[in-house]
């Protein structure tokens, strides 16, 4: 090896990989905008920073923490690059949060902290598996739906029923759209709702006699 890469570096810069990996795979079984490479090589980097700190401290003097301390506003800005505003509401705030987390495992690594950076990826792994199954069982998580009714009747009766019982289940709706095709009447509007809401929206359209369906919108 290079005089400058000794083998406690290069094990504390594949524990970060490692550790940011597992994380990122979590993230990349559900579809999320940070997968396995963006946690990982966040993770890595951190990691790497953090032991460059060090070492440029160590040979030609200086806080050891300057370079180190700029991560967390690097940080900042790509975290900010994951949220979005889709159709009047934030999502990713969960994969920024992940990646500002993965940013301070990579700097526990960086630094020698092997054990705290484990049990930090732990009970990360521990909040975005066990508590998201957690609210969505209790209702807590909540995701934009498309609701899309057909019915034969008219269409100022169907657009009035429908906001009667959006209204009355307490959902936001928004983007409603109505059409007219082969004689039936459409109605489309996306909704931000829990599962339990979604449940009940489609149960309370569909006793009015209208066929009602739910899917992911199509963006």
């Amino acid at each position: 090896m290079a005089f400058d890469l000794s083998a406690p570096i290069v094990f504390h810069l594949l524990l970060a990989a490692v550790l940011g990996g597992v994380v990122g795979l979590e993230r990349q079984l559900r579809q999320k905008p940070a997968g396995i490479r963006t946690n990982m090589l966040i993770c890595f980097g951190s990691a790497l920073y953090t032991v460059i700190s060090y070492q440029m401290a160590g040979s030609v003097g200086g806080d050891h923490t300057r370079i180190a301390a700029q991560i967390i506003p690097g940080i900042g800005f790509i975290g900010a690059g994951v949220v979005l505003r889709e159709r009047g509401t934030i999502v990713g705030i969960t994969s920024a949060a992940t990646i500002f987390m993965m940013a301070s495992i990579g700097m526990a690594v960086g630094a020698g902290m092997i054990w705290t950076a484990i049990f930090a990826t732990l009970v990360s792994l521990a909040a975005l598996i066990a508590l998201g199954k957690l609210e969505v069982r209790m209702g807590f998580d909540t995701r934009i739906m498309s609701f899309h009714l057909t019915t034969g009747g008219a269409p100022a009766d169907l657009v009035q029923r429908a906001h009667e019982i959006v209204q009355a289940t307490h959902v936001a709706a928004h983007r409603w759209k109505v059409k007219t095709a082969g004689g039936e009447t459409v109605v489309e509007f996306d909704a931000e709702t829990t599962l339990p809401q979604e449940r009940e929206l489609l149960t309370k359209l569909g006793a009015t006699g209208m066929h009602c369906e739910a899917s992911p919108p199509k963006w």
